[in-house]
């Protein structure tokens, strides 16, 4: 197996990168928050793919199974539900404060909150 042949992981590793750079580097709030939901979908990617069961079928019963037959887990899946709604609360929460430090302060660069909050 060569490194080339795992296209998707590199994908996946340069979504992560792109979204903690975003969150760590970024001064903006918002744009945080995007890099955030990036660094989560890639997440997502990655677990969904590593679910994939080669010649795996669905877990559903119909009778006695056969000796060897292989079935795909569902669990991924779910905690992938799961954690989308979970990063759906997240970002609509932090928008939601991004609009309160707008109102309050004028800006959402953390540079101009700071000074702001050195000053009074």
């Amino acid at each position: 197996m060569n490194l080339l042949g795992l296209y998707n992981y590199w994908i996946y590793i340069f979504l992560l990168v792109v979204g903690l750079y975003a969150v760590f580097v970024k001064g903006n709030y918002v744009k945080r928050m995007i890099g955030l939901g990036i660094f989560q979908s890639a997440v997502f990617l990655l677990f969904i793919s590593m679910d994939k069961v080669e010649g795996g079928t669905g877990p559903i019963f119909r009778g006695v199974p056969t000796e060897g037959q292989l079935f795909a887990n569902p669990l991924p899946q779910v905690l992938i539900l799961t954690a989308i709604v979970v990063g759906i609360a997240v970002t609509s929460l932090g928008l939601a404060i991004a609009i309160r430090i707008r109102e309050e302060y004028g800006s959402v660069e953390e540079a101009d909150t700071r000074r702001m909050d050195d000053q009074s």
